[in-house]
């Protein structure tokens, strides 16, 4: 019973870094990434499609993404949902090749960016907390019911612990990695 608590606690844990470091793929860094589009979705026949089910995006150079679509009517469909997307970008089409290029980031604009992905790494954080608490929870139910004793509860309340601390430093690494990738011309 114990060990299954801390096994969930892991993966639940595990999961929350791993969401971050998918939200971080989609950040503008100036470099050019396929998984900036990743969030794109398409209305093809009736359902919302993801970009990369529909298109295949590939990194031109540094600063541009090169889409080529496999239905050419959907090239001027995907365009209009790459400019009404958040990221700012403005598609150029060109026969059933799209093209979107990058613009360079202010300086300002990296200081909101930066702003932004320690929000992210600090709601990242809270979850893993919670997971922590709910964890500790069923632990101290299980003291409550006599199912384990007092030293069982905390050994087992510390490795939750060092479970925590150590997938608040795997997060704290993804995003000194990712405050790297901003900072850098």
């Amino acid at each position: 019973m114990l060990n299954t608590i801390i096994n969930n606690t892991e993966i639940r844990m595990k999961k929350c870094v791993d969401v971050f470091e998918n939200h971080m793929k989609k950040v503008h860094t100036g470099r050019a990434s396929s998984h900036l589009l990743d969030s794109i979705q398409i209305e093809y026949y009736g359902s919302l499609t993801p970009l990369y089910q529909l298109a295949n995006v590939v990194v031109e150079d540094s600063c541009t993404l090169a889409i080529t679509v496999f239905d050419p009517n959907l090239v001027p469909i995907i365009g209009k949902a790459i400019m009404k997307s958040a990221l700012g970008l403005n598609p150029v089409c060109t026969g059933i090749v799209i093209r979107v290029p990058l613009p360079s980031l202010t300086e300002e604009r990296r200081r909101n960016l930066i702003k932004f992905v320690r929000t992210e790494a600090e709601q990242s954080r809270i979850s893993i907390r919670n997971i922590r608490r709910n964890a500790n929870e069923k632990i101290k139910m299980l003291l409550k019911e006599k199912n384990i004793d007092i030293n069982e509860d905390r050994h087992f309340q510390n490795k939750i612990q060092t479970l925590t601390d150590t997938w608040i430093k795997n997060l704290d690494n993804s995003l000194a990695k990712k405050e790297a990738d901003l900072i850098k011309v």
